[in-house]
Order: structure tokens, then sequence, then C-alpha cells
């Protein structure tokens, strides 16, 4: 497989600007030569104090979300150029935090989208399914769809800055995660979706991550399987010495 791991910590809603720093510094020391593809994501007050730390190592900055429109009246968002500015590389669009708790919806997502790859920004598209949509047998056509709206429009040579992570909503933060099984089986039902969308080598180039209570202890088993790609890390990733054995999985 010539995909390459790729390890993101989504720190949500959590440090202060000392607390990053402190990590930030952890990380860069302990994933030093490490071999996988490796991403922070803090809040917005803490990118530019941790820019200075992972600036010129093997991890990347990403966003947890940006705004829809580049710059202007909009009270409370933080816009892409401003984010550039600053130094980040990845932006993380369509959490089921910000999907469900915020009600962004998919046509906003895919705004966003094209938004960041316009100004060259990585993007991780996240995507997965309620427990109430699991159970209904919904979980594949609730994933189909996010897909094929968020990425509307986006042309083949974009996607290849496109990572999208699959996170089934009722595993984040519950300590529930999905089964290796069930995870690779809808890893590899997206991968048919982008195949359809834009073609087999898309689908074989494509980088899934896995969101969901990834843990040290479950790591393993979920990167062993075929079509699973990587993590998205939110918990785990707020400590030096739970996020880097999942980042130092192999």
């Amino acid at each position: 497989m010539s995909r390459q791991y790729y390890i993101a910590g989504n720190w949500k809603m959590h440090k202060t600007r000392a607390e990053a720093a402190a990590l930030a510094n952890e990380l860069v020391e302990q994933l030093k030569g490490a071999s996988h593809k490796y991403l922070v994501a803090p809040s917005f007050t803490l990118i530019e104090t941790v820019a200075g730390i992972v600036k010129g190592t093997n991890i990347r900055l990403g966003a947890q979300n940006m705004a829809p429109e580049e710059q202007g009246a909009h009270t409370g968002e933080v816009s892409v150029l401003q984010l550039k500015d600053i130094g980040v590389e990845t932006v993380i669009l369509g959490h089921s935090e910000r999907r469900h708790n915020y009600l962004e919806y998919d046509s906003l997502i895919n705004k966003k989208v094209h938004l960041a790859l316009k100004h060259g920004l990585e993007v991780i598209l996240c995507v997965g399914e309620l427990l109430e949509e699991r159970e209904a047998g919904q979980a594949e056509k609730v994933c189909e769809s996010q897909i094929v709206n968020g990425l509307e429009d986006v042309s083949a040579p974009e996607l290849a800055n496109v990572v999208i992570a699959y996170e089934p909503v009722w595993a984040i933060g519950t300590g529930k995660t999905a089964t290796p099984e069930d995870a690779d089986a809808i890893h590899a039902y997206i991968r048919k979706v982008i195949g359809r969308l834009y073609s087999s080598t898309a689908a074989e180039n494509i980088i899934i991550q896995y969101g969901g209570s990834v843990k040290s202890d479950n790591v393993k088993a979920l990167m062993a399987k075929e079509n699973i790609d990587g993590a998205l890390v939110g918990g785990a990733s707020l400590k030096s010495e739970t996020f880097v054995p999942i980042a130092k999985f192999s």
C-alpha cells in the first residue's frame, strides 16, 4: 500500500497557550524521526503559539474550522487568509460536532472545502453517521451523501489535497469504538464512492482516517485494516503520553 499513515490530533476546545506550548514541545521531541504523517489542530487562539513550535518539524499545523468567506462582516468567524497568515496548512471541515451541535449543513461545508482548496490548504473532510442512523441500516447512505455533497464540484487534481475522516458519531468521546471490521467496511465503502465519483486511482490513493475513541490499545487493530489509513484523535491527543503511542503505533 502506497498510502502513508496520517495521525492527526484534534485538540477541540482545550488548553491555554502555556499548556498548548508544553504539549507541542513534547510532541516535537517525541515524534522526531517517526515515520508517519502527523498533524495537530489547536483552538484558534493557540495556533500562533503552536505554529512557532512545530514549524520545520514533521508535525503539520491544522485548524479545526474556518469561515466560508475570505473576509468581511462575519462577526466571530476566522478567515482562510488569517489561518494561512499564521502558518496553518490543513483545515478540518464538517466535523460531527460542527454538523450536529452548530447545524452546519453539507452545502456550507462544500463552500468551505472549495475555499480552503483554492488557497492551497489540505482539507480533512469528516463524515459519519449517528447511532440511530446506524441502527436503521443507514450508515453507508449517510456517509455517501456527506461525501457526494461535501465534494461537489471538487476536481480530481484538487482531490489530491483532500483526506476523508470517517467518524461514527456514536463513538466520539463515548468510549465506544466501531470494531475494526465495522470501521473497515465503511472505509471500503467510502473508497468505492470516491472510485465512482472520480477514478479507481483516486480511490486507491485517498487517505481515509478513522475517528472515534482511538486509543493506544485499539489503534494497532484499526490500522491493520486494509482501508484504514490513519486516525483523527480527540481526547487521547490532549496528552503526549496518550497521543505518542497512537502516533508511533507501528
